[in-house]
């Protein structure tokens, strides 16, 4: 993970605590990237992502926060920046699925 493409890089996955959202944060850690795994209720799911990249030497944090709430959104950019500093990537995972499901395919 030390020498992937997002080495040195951090990833803000809204949505990361299951399905796509989990499957991109898994994702961004296997390529090097530090990980802030977003959940809105299910902080058990986003500590068993958190876990599972810890053990594959990655770094990541869960941070609770509703996208849908600008005071929320502000509080889990803080945090990362806290956790990782202010290099970042972000992934809608949670507004992907929301599309994805309105399109009739979920």
């Amino acid at each position: 993970m030390k020498n992937g493409k997002l080495n040195g890089k951090v990833a803000v996955v809204t949505g990361a605590s299951k399905g796509i959202g989990a499957g991109i944060a898994r994702q961004f850690a296997a390529e090097g990237a530090s990980v802030v795994v977003n959940y809105v209720s299910s902080k058990t799911d986003a500590d068993k992502i958190v876990d599972e990249i810890m053990k594959r030497g990655g770094t990541a944090v869960a941070v609770q926060g509703n996208v849908a709430k600008k005071a929320e959104v502000e509080r889990l950019f803080a945090a990362a920046e806290k956790a990782f500093g202010k290099r970042r990537q972000l992934s809608n995972a949670a507004e992907f699925l929301r599309l994805y499901r309105n399109e009739g395919r979920g």
